[in-house]
């Protein structure tokens, strides 16, 4: 029936088919039968099993008033971990949403991963509209659409969500093609430029507040993205406006990402790019990557014998092949080629190139460029061909319009192979009967107290704790009692009765710029001894009774971010406020 009603409306103007709601109910209906088994009760294995945790402390933070969230307490084995000091929080903000209504945190990382599919289908759909409907005004919502379903359906957004558990990776890809879309549109057009600069900017905030790595790769696509618009429509003046977009950007995430840059020096980073997570151990074999049908829920070690698989896609990168030798063959017959085919040129060049970034080939490139080692896992580069391959197949629908007669059935079949193609691979390994309690509670929760705990491990501790806290505060000498133990995300308190002359106490967290201790009021200084390997602070207590706080106070660079971030928010709402009321009166942004 959808084929009849295919074909009789699609090459008619008007009606149902010109508009853009009934395109995204199809996004809709592919996006939940992509986590049609994420809507089971329970829960299930990740290898990146700490989805709940990050959104508990992210919510303690918001409780405790500690905004921008920095410090979060039960993890690092309990002794508490600069986490989102350096950890992007977009996900998990966007998971408070779901927590207010009233989802318990197993829900909430199933309803986060299931909206990352929807929401990367409806921005590629409006990306990939805009581009196609200059090739066809009739088809371009159609192309759009393919492209949005072979987007959700790639082998490697099920990898990332399924397998991986990686929930700020997949949350980046869905900035992709926005960021492509508004800066094409801001640089193309003449009039309206406020609503495509700001889209611009926060689509660039999106992708920078979700995952470090995929800003890194992104990076140079959208730099030869937006030099061919400028160059093909030698737009000098667009140079200064996206220097002026970029200035916006780096106001919305100073609070994030000046800190997360400028303190690196506290944490001992090297973990993040030595043993398992160096590069070298993590290459993909070129039957890994385009010809294999294993799916595995297990790790990525060296060599072939991964637990894990690494497909671009065999419906996506062939289409990307058919796609560019289409293109080849028109530009050889007719001696032409319009701005669309320079498009797809691009991103498909650019995802072959990153499917060659994660096989071991491209080791002379990975050894001349010291930065790409953060990436860790050569296999991230994966996203770039599940997006530009994803965006090539809906140019296949423009191709193929010059057979009208079996164009619906072409594109109903197309998307049916896809997804039949793909559908073990959108799967969770096994369900668990796993509640909030379950899961924050016992082995469970000493489990996620302790993953991750190298990744940004205080450089005051030697060696990472090697068991649970116990007490918030412990008497290392002298003669004391402890009681009335208090404690926050970001702050401490306890009561002490020193019967000695005066005793040095050990407090159960580690010490990071910048922990501040009072006792009675008055600061006193903190301390590592070089007898302590964890890094745990340390402070004098003298003779008496006292009440002791602590505090984590922002160090000049979170200080001045946070500033930053702040006014350019309210300079931002205020400008905004005026252009409204005063449209005539304010200096347009580009």
């Amino acid at each position: 029936m959808f084929i009849n009603y295919l074909k009789k409306k699609l090459f008619k103007e008007g009606g149902v088919f010109s508009k853009d709601w009934f395109w995204i109910l199809i996004i809709l209906v592919f996006s939940i039968l992509a986590s049609r088994t994420l809507i089971q009760k329970g829960y299930f294995p990740m290898h990146d099993d700490l989805q709940m945790m990050r959104q508990l402390e992210l919510e303690k933070c918001f409780k405790d008033m500690q905004i921008p969230c920095r410090w979060v307490p039960d993890m690092g084995y309990g002794f508490g971990f600069p986490l989102f000091n350096f950890y992007p929080p977009l996900p998990y903000l966007i998971g408070e949403v779901f927590r207010v209504v009233g989802f318990d945190y197993t829900d909430t990382a199933k309803a986060l991963f299931s909206l990352s599919f929807l929401a990367s289908g409806v921005a590629m759909y409006y990306f990939a509209k805009e581009i196609f409907s200059k090739k066809s005004a009739k088809l371009g919502r159609v192309a759009a659409m393919v492209s949005s379903v072979f987007y959700i359906w790639a082998p490697y957004h099920a990898l990332d969500v399924y397998v991986r558990g990686a929930m700020n990776e997949d949350w980046a890809m869905v900035f992709f093609p926005l960021i492509l879309w508004t800066s094409y549109r801001l640089i193309k057009d003449d009039e309206k430029l406020g609503k495509w600069f700001l889209g611009l900017a926060f689509s660039w905030a999106g992708l920078l507040l979700s995952h470090n790595p995929m800003v890194l790769i992104f990076t140079p696509i959208f730099a030869l993205w937006c030099l061919i618009l400028i160059l093909r429509g030698k737009r000098w003046k667009k140079f200064l406006t996206l220097i002026k977009v970029g200035a916006l950007i780096v106001g919305l995430v100073a609070f994030f990402t000046i800190p997360a840059i400028l303190e690196q020096k506290y944490v001992q980073i090297g973990s993040l790019t030595s043993g398992y997570y160096e590069y070298i151990a993590h290459f993909a074999t070129a039957n890994q990557l385009l010809f294999s049908r294993f799916w595995g829920y297990g790790a990525s070690v060296w060599g072939p014998i991964d637990g894990m698989a690494f497909p671009v896609g065999q419906f996506h990168w062939i289409i990307s092949l058919i796609v560019l030798g289409y293109i080849a063959y028109r530009y050889f017959k007719h001696k032409k080629i319009d701005e669309v085919d320079i498009f797809l040129i691009l991103l498909i060049l650019a995802g072959w190139f990153a499917t060659f970034m994660a096989h071991s080939r491209s080791t002379f490139i990975w050894k001349n460029i010291d930065i790409i080692s953060m990436l860790q896992f050569p296999w991230r580069f994966l996203a770039v061909p599940t997006f530009a391959f994803s965006f090539s197949a809906g140019a296949l629908v423009i191709i193929a319009s010059k057979f009208k007669r079996v164009l619906p059935y072409f594109v109903e079949l197309l998307i049916i192979g896809l997804v039949a193609w793909n559908w073990n691979f959108f799967k969770v390994e096994r369900f668990g009967p796993v509640t909030d309690m379950e899961k924050l509670s016992g082995e469970a929760w000493r489990l996620q107290q302790t993953a991750g705990i190298y990744d940004y491990l205080p450089n005051t501790a030697e060696m990472a704790p090697q068991a649970q806290r116990k007490y918030l505060a412990e008497v290392m000498l002298g003669e004391a009692s402890i009681g009335n133990e208090k404690e926050g995300t970001n702050w401490a308190s306890f009561s002490i009765n020193v019967a000695s002359e005066s005793s040095e106490v050990r407090v159960g967290i580690l010490k990071f710029p910048t922990w501040k201790a009072y006792i009675d009021g008055k600061e006193v200084e903190v301390y590592v001894p070089e007898t302590e390997l964890w890094g745990r602070l340390y402070i004098n207590v003298p003779n008496g009774g006292h009440e002791v706080n602590l505090k984590l106070v922002n160090t000049p660079v979170r200080t001045i971010s946070n500033i930053v971030s702040l006014m350019t928010i309210i300079l931002l709402l205020a400008y905004l406020l005026i252009h409204k009321l005063y449209p005539q009166r304010v200096i347009k942004l580009h």
